[in-house]
């Protein structure tokens, strides 16, 4: 167990001693408070289909993404019902959990140095900023996590994850999370 009183993420400390400087250096801050930051990762699995013919399928993807965070993730519920897709509402139909502080740069680190470069035929990230400065991916398998036991698994899940960063501009983004070593292809 990590004695959380004197431990810092590792690229957290690489925030603070030599992005903060390049990417003051790079865009001409003149105030630290301008400098882009990370805010929050947001992770979400949706079963769709599964879950409505066994509801234990949602269960199963809380608990797989409760592994993958390290934080509890919650059961997203339909909001209405849907006749022709069998949804009623309040139904379970996939996990979500938001990681911020300490656990969003936890799983930033594992995500670029474990998860990607297990990702089958991996050639790098296609950037996608949604023109604020926060940038979503799609994973095809969980199971490239180390958490996760790939024997007990019963079925393979999509993985979304957006990062949402104080970036004003996507050029900026960019830069935040190129100064992390994310392996964007172009």
């Amino acid at each position: 167990m990590l004695d959380t009183a004197t431990y810092t993420p590792r690229l957290k400390t690489q925030y603070a001693e030599t992005i903060r400087a390049a990417l003051k250096e790079e865009f001409g801050y003149k105030n630290d408070m301008q400098l882009p930051k990370l805010d929050k990762i947001v992770l979400n699995i949706g079963c769709g289909a599964e879950a409505v013919k066994d509801s234990k399928k949602a269960k199963a993807a809380v608990e797989d993404l409760t592994a993958i965070a390290g934080q509890k993730a919650v059961a997203t519920k339909a909001k209405k019902s849907i006749a022709g897709f069998r949804v009623r509402e309040d139904m379970p139909l996939g996990a979500k959990v938001t990681l911020r502080g300490d656990r969003m740069y936890e799983f930033l680190d594992r995500l670029i140095t474990i998860a990607l470069p297990r990702v089958r035929d991996f050639r790098g990230v296609k950037p996608s900023f949604d023109g604020q400065g926060n940038f979503a991916m799609g994973m095809k398998e969980h199971i490239v996590f180390p958490e996760i036991d790939f024997d007990k698994v019963d079925e393979v899940w999509g993985l979304d994850i957006v990062i949402a960063t104080t970036a004003k501009t996507d050029a900026e983004a960019k830069a935040l999370l190129k100064a992390f070593n994310m392996p964007f292809n172009a």
